[in-house]
């Protein structure tokens, strides 16, 4: 791993601890389908090693890669929403070694622990925050009209 997520930086130490006392470790060998666009989000994952393609169904065309993770990034955020459906596809592209935490044990660590939950979705909203960002930069690549073309 090249350093700690931005995730676990940002968390004072006591809610970093908290949070990986629930963490397992976590092995996908390359092409493994971590998840579908609109399949249960039941957990996320920090990336320790490896790359993960994140990619979004288009009817009719094989599924653009909107953004690929690596080391430190966290995986997912649809389980932080009702009703805690995926987004978008993910897919390892190598090996990737993860930290995956299901998602209804940390919910329930956010209720029991207002602070540790105010401080954990305030950094979970900064990579919902990035990752749409990233996500509309893409389409406006795969999408906009290109010069010379109609329109």
């Amino acid at each position: 791993m090249t350093g700690p997520s931005p995730l676990l930086r940002s968390l004072p130490a006591a809610h970093r601890t908290r949070l990986l006392a629930l963490a397992r470790s976590r092995t996908f060998p390359a092409g493994y389908r971590l998840f579908d666009e609109g399949g249960d989000a039941d957990r996320f994952w920090l990336i320790r090693q490896g790359e993960i393609a994140l990619d979004l169904h288009v009817p009719g065309q094989r599924a653009p890669v909107i953004e690929t993770l690596g080391p430190g990034q966290q995986l997912g955020w649809s389980w932080i929403f009702p009703p805690y459906r995926w987004h978008l596809g993910a897919q390892a592209l190598d090996s990737v070694d993860t930290w995956e935490f299901d998602a209804a044990k940390v919910r329930e660590l956010c209720v029991g622990e207002t602070e540790f939950g105010y401080e954990l979705m305030r950094c979970c909203a900064a990579v919902v925050a990035e990752r749409l960002q990233a996500t509309r930069i893409r389409l406006l690549d795969l999408y906009a009209p290109r010069p010379g073309g109609p329109g």
